[in-house]
């Protein structure tokens, strides 16, 4: 009876493993290592809410508890989801899958349905999430770190930088995180909108930019709403070592954001990198090479103490 049992279990296992592995698109399973655990849809919230989800990938190890990468979507905050960057950057996923990195990737609500500051709530609730059930998925909660694309670059480096400040208005319920963030790494994300005003319309009509959509208002109008979305606001000395990368024919963002963003953790005395992709423009192709992969891995090596 017990082989019976234990057959069906795997079975049942087994059939999951399929269900999930239908799940995920085809050029993120090319970099999904074998025996890798894959778990979709996690709801971090207690609510019913789609976008309250995240993915979690657990590579094979021999029982010591993992670090952790958590991974954060662009998307203007008004699209993209959990593969979206996953597919685009699948080299670099499967290097750090490969390097016994367990990666979380989570979804957050848009700035159509709710704007700042519910975006950063979704991520430190995530993230929280992930440390107060660190033991359920074998995750060292002392190692963290994020990275992020465009939109999610911008929420990486916020969740980095204010993480050791008290901003009751990021996190749910007024809820802080227990967390620590250990390294931060931003493709070509907005840091200052403040800064990119000056870049902006007079007649800039509502919504017409996603960083209206993002605050609810024109930045021209609010320069406090900007100011206050504005990773570069809470840099202190205390901050997490950060990797920047950014293309210099971007006409999406400003690169001189990613480099006002290096400046003002250089001037605050935290460690940065700024990598200047030449002709990259907002992400593509020359994001995907062996230089910039590499960067990345000794970045999370590190870091979070591994090799």
């Amino acid at each position: 009876m017990k082989i019976k049992k234990n057959a069906l279990l795997y079975f049942l296992v087994l059939i999951y493993g399929y269900a999930l592995h239908a799940q995920i698109p085809s050029k993120i399973k090319e970099a999904i290592p074998e025996e890798t655990l894959v778990q979709l849809d996690i709801p971090y919230a207690s609510d019913t809410l789609k976008k309250h989800t995240l993915d979690l990938y657990i590579p094979k190890h021999t029982g010591n508890s993992l670090p952790l990468v958590i991974w954060i979507h662009g998307g203007g905050w008004i699209g993209g989801n959990k593969f979206g960057d996953m597919e685009n950057m699948k080299s670099t996923l499967k290097a750090i899958l490969d390097n016994g990195f367990a990666v979380a990737s989570i979804a957050y609500r848009y700035s159509t349905t709710d704007v700042f500051p519910a975006q950063i709530q979704d991520c430190n609730q995530a993230v929280n999430y992930l440390y107060n059930n660190s033991l359920k998925y074998n995750l060292d909660k002392n190692k963290i770190a994020v990275i992020g694309f465009s939109a999610g670059g911008h929420l990486a480096s916020l969740i980095a930088t204010s993480n050791n400040n008290t901003v009751n208005a990021f996190y749910y319920n007024n809820q802080e995180p227990r967390f620590e963030i250990r390294g931060a790494i931003d493709f070509y994300g907005p840091s200052d909108f403040i800064a990119r005003i000056g870049s902006m319309p007079l007649d800039e009509g509502e919504h017409k930019t996603t960083s209206t959509g993002l605050l609810g208002a024109q930045p021209l109008a609010r320069p406090d709403l900007a100011k206050f979305a504005s990773p570069t606001t809470y840099i202190d000395k205390a901050d997490p070592p950060f990797l920047i990368f950014h293309g210099d024919k971007d006409t999406t963002v400003p690169i001189t954001l990613s480099k006002l963003l290096d400046s003002y953790l250089k001037l605050a005395n935290v460690q940065s990198e700024f990598v200047i992709v030449k002709d990259g423009q907002h992400g593509g192709e020359l994001f995907r090479s062996e230089d910039i992969k590499n960067k990345v891995l000794a970045f999370f090596n590190t870091h979070l103490n591994q090799k």
